[in-house]
């Protein structure tokens, strides 16, 4: 009896003493990320049968529980994720919004003063010191592209820096949960399957917590105790203890951005942003390839579509030299990037046909031995064809050499680098062309009261200019024009209707048709007389000509990009990326509460709570004395048998 006496108080001196152990384990880890209170588990031992039936045997510690919810668990994890990935995407384009919302450095300034200077010069066309001023105001401009630009490229090369060190860290995380996935399989295999690693276990979810911040991902228990973890896209990256490896190299197509992969094997399989949702390297990725990528495609079209719109009306006009004006701004050229896994010899050659048809993305070629299918790639739209050359968007698509092999692809980037290619190509202030080249008139003799207007010369003018001015004469009798050059066919356009009449033919008079030969636009209005004249003729005396000049000036309000005018297009860019920022700003702070919450559900589970704590620490405490006083207790109880004994034994 004295014995079981012992031995029920001997075990719950152990079970207090349990108690106080894993109750002193919580104190201590209150403030260890990821840490999960834990409780004994005390059941009583197998009684002992005597005739007056079964006499307890004492307590035993069964084992030590984790206060845990997987499910409140996977919820923080996914919470995280996305909370780090809408994190990364706000502070991107927080600094994104603050290049283009500065009214003093934006493109705004540079454009007004561009449009200042070409209406000075429109007013003052002769005037050397206002056509160096344009120039200047020109030149400025595009150092403002140029300088956008450097700032766009300059985040594109962080973001691609960022890539790399956040997959080295995923890397780390992985090799790590791999780790504590076999030594959770080793003391799983070294129990009885009841007693569980809690602190491994708590470690582990801590390292998956860390890695959904830095991409999302997904744990599924296995029977060993072990878990898999998978990417947001299906993919593994741990597989019991076995770690996947992620790499970020330059993408094949565009070696300007980074992309991420996944060995298998020998091989790598590539992600596209799409694949990797979740966690600061999604956000980041997103960033890059969605706003980062827009606004600079959106700023590269404005500069193209500029250079391209600008340099042909100042083709239309004439010089200072009596010269025909050449291009005013250095045109940026589309860049097409063969794929580095290609294994044709196709070149393909992109050129800009209608610039104010060209849309503010980049766009995939792909030949699959039979069909090429093109890509554009700011909406996945895809046109296949069976041959080129193709004109799409403005672009005239072309094979410019060798023959492509299936499987070949080619990143054709029409507006990219527009902000960093454009530039002024004149320096002298001569060169301007701010008058036309043709001049007309009627003659101060003439009885009528018609007058001839230009309205325009082409490019084809200057491919055969009048050497002499030309007179057009009226006759009543045949109500004929007549005296048009001898080389060049008429047309007459009356009420949308064109009509052609061989060269030098008489041709009829009708007040405020379109008259057109050589290059040269005109119309005669009004009632005309017999025998009155009409000249038309070389510009020779060009110097106080502003008619070029104003024709540039009258750009400013064109809708030459995407249904809107040049300043429009800087505005809906601005617009773009400051509602995209606080878009992202919004959903950023609503998740980080949703995130909050998600923690404290989970905390209020498993969080260590001190005053819990310290009322166990007396509870388990109290055992304690108590079961050492029962031993006291045996004690004296085996003292008095011994002495009982040494009574009996005396007497």
């Amino acid at each position: 009896m004295t014995n079981s006496i012992y031995s029920i108080g001997l075990s719950g001196l152990a079970a207090a003493q349990a108690g106080l152990l894993t109750t002193s384990h919580n104190i201590t880890n209150v403030n260890t990320p990821g840490f999960s209170r834990q409780e004994i588990i005390q059941g009583a031992r197998l009684p002992q049968f005597s005739g007056a039936g079964y006499l307890g045997q004492g307590v035993n510690v069964t084992t030590v529980r984790r206060i845990y919810s997987s499910f409140l668990t996977a919820q923080t994890q996914s919470a995280q994720a996305q909370a780090s990935h809408l994190d990364a995407y706000s502070t991107q384009l927080s600094g994104l919004d603050n290049i283009f919302a500065d009214p003093t450095t934006g493109l705004a300034p540079a454009l007004a003063d561009l449009w200042s200077g070409v209406n000075s010069l429109a007013a003052h066309p002769g005037d050397t010191p206002t056509r160096q001023a344009m120039l200047t105001s020109a030149t400025a401009l595009t150092n403002r592209f140029h300088q956008l630009d450097d700032q766009l490229e300059g985040m594109r090369d962080n973001v691609n820096t960022q890539i790399s060190e956040t997959v080295t860290q995923i890397n780390g995380y992985i090799g790590q949960i791999a780790t504590v996935n076999q030594q959770i399989a080793e003391a799983n295999a070294a129990g009885d399957g009841t007693v569980a690693p809690n602190d491994l276990l708590d470690k582990r979810d801590a390292l998956i917590t860390e890695l959904n911040k830095l991409v999302g991902a997904h744990a599924v228990a296995q029977s060993d105790g072990t878990y898999n973890v998978f990417l947001s896209n299906g993919q593994a990256l741990v597989v019991g203890a076995q770690g996947s490896t992620l790499t970020a190299t330059p993408d094949p197509t565009d070696p300007t951005s980074i992309q991420v992969g996944l060995k298998t094997g020998p091989s790598v399989l590539q992600f596209s942003s799409a694949d990797l949702t979740g966690g600061s390297l999604g956000g980041i990725l997103a960033y890059r390839d969605n706003a980062l990528t827009s606004a600079q495609n959106q700023l590269g079209r404005i500069a193209l579509v500029l250079a391209q719109t600008f340099n042909t009306q100042h083709k239309l006009g004439q010089d200072l030299n009596g010269a025909q004006g050449g291009d005013f701004f250095a045109t940026p050229q589309p860049v097409i990037k063969n794929a580095s896994t290609n294994t044709g010899t196709a070149a393909i050659a992109v050129a800009v046909t209608t610039p104010t048809a060209v849309q503010a993305s980049d766009y995939r070629l792909q030949w699959d031995g039979s069909n090429y299918t093109l890509t554009r790639l700011s909406d996945n739209t895809q046109q296949v064809f069976a041959t080129l050359p193709q004109t799409v968007d403005g672009l005239d698509i072309t094979l410019g050499g060798g023959a492509p092999a299936a499987g070949d692809s080619f990143l054709i980037q029409p507006t990219r680098y527009g902000a960093r290619d454009i530039g002024v190509a004149i320096t002298d202030p001569n060169k301007i062309a701010a008058a036309v080249p043709v001049v007309t008139g009627q003659s101060s003799s003439n009885v009528g009261n018609a007058a001839i207007a230009l309205v325009s010369a082409s490019a084809a003018y200057w491919a055969t200019p009048l050497a002499a001015p030309i007179t057009l004469s009226y006759s009543t009798t045949t109500g004929m024009l007549t005296g048009f050059p001898p080389a060049q066919p008429v047309s007459v356009t009356v009420a949308g209707v064109t009509t052609v009449y061989p060269a030098g033919a008489p041709v009829p008079y009708t007040s405020g048709a379109t008259i057109a030969f050589g290059g040269i636009t005109f119309t005669i209005s009004g009632t005309i007389a017999n025998g009155d004249t009409f000249t038309i003729g070389p510009n020779t005396t060009g110097a106080g000509d502003n008619r070029n000049a104003r024709a540039l000036a009258n750009l400013a309000d064109a809708t030459t990009v995407g249904g809107t005018t040049y300043s429009g297009a800087y505005g809906q860019l601005t617009a773009y990326v400051g509602t995209t920022a606080q878009e992202a700003n919004v959903e950023s702070d609503a998740q980080a509460t949703l995130l909050t919450q998600a923690q404290q559900s989970e905390q209020a589970v498993s969080g260590v709570n001190l005053d819990e704590e310290a009322a166990n620490l007396e509870k388990y405490q109290q055992a304690y004395q108590a079961a050492g006083k029962v031993l006291s207790i045996a004690g004296t109880l085996f003292d008095t048998i011994l002495n009982l004994s040494t009574t009996t034994t005396t007497g």
